[in-house]
């Protein structure tokens, strides 16, 4: 084999991304309805992707999000080093309140370099880059596995990208992503690059 083709998507909506509240991995939310229904979309416009693998992070949003494609008896891992970043006191507040000013400094500072920097209590970028890269290694070692999906979250996914195209961690942000947003990403072992075949892909939810 000398291509992995990677389907990497974020998790559907749940109530808390729905209502500008910050989740993080503290936070073990469910998808809400609006997040159930991308989700069978997602499965009904890729299901005959044969897929060998599923990797998600721990998080039920993740797994739920993937969850009909169980049905086709796809094996699935769940890995931690995927869930999405602590976001420490920040977990749980609403993105219009009182902490946004922060908040808003911390995401300033990571764009300026700045990417060791955490929040109390929380992950920095490179916290979490930290505990992606086994997950990393182990997804590229199974050269058996020609077609992967991976589930992840919205700043955790950033980072993952990051990773993959060995760019500095503070560019993350060049990545943008909705609720069940997909990139397919096809990797060449012969000379060790990827490229992106689709970014940012919503095509499922226009069905």
């Amino acid at each position: 084999m000398t291509e992995k083709h990677i389907f990497l998507i974020r998790h559907g909506e749940t109530e808390f991304n729905k209502q500008g509240i910050i989740q993080g991995c503290g936070i073990d939310s469910d998808l809400n309805e609006t997040g159930r229904k991308q989700a069978l979309a997602f499965f009904e416009h890729y299901k005959n992707q044969p897929f060998n693998k599923i990797y998600v992070s721990t998080l039920k949003r993740t797994w739920q999000t993937v969850e009909p494609f169980l049905s086709k008896g796809i094996p699935i891992e769940k890995h931690a080093g995927l869930n999405e970043i602590s976001w420490g006191k920040f977990e749980g507040t609403n993105m219009k309140d009182s902490p946004q000013f922060h908040f808003e400094k911390l995401i300033h500072a990571w764009r300026n370099g700045e990417t060791n920097l955490a929040v109390g209590g929380g992950e920095s970028p490179e916290d979490v880059a930290e505990r992606q890269k086994p997950v990393l290694d182990l997804i590229f070692s199974r050269t058996e596995e020609k077609n992967i999906l991976i589930c992840m979250h919205g700043r955790a996914m950033r980072i993952f990208l990051c990773q993959l195209f060995r760019i500095p961690l503070k560019e993350m942000d060049r990545f943008l992503h909705a609720n069940t947003a997909l990139y397919h990403l096809i990797y060449d072992y012969k000379t060790d690059s990827i490229y992106a075949h689709a970014e940012n892909c919503l095509k499922h939810l226009e069905m």
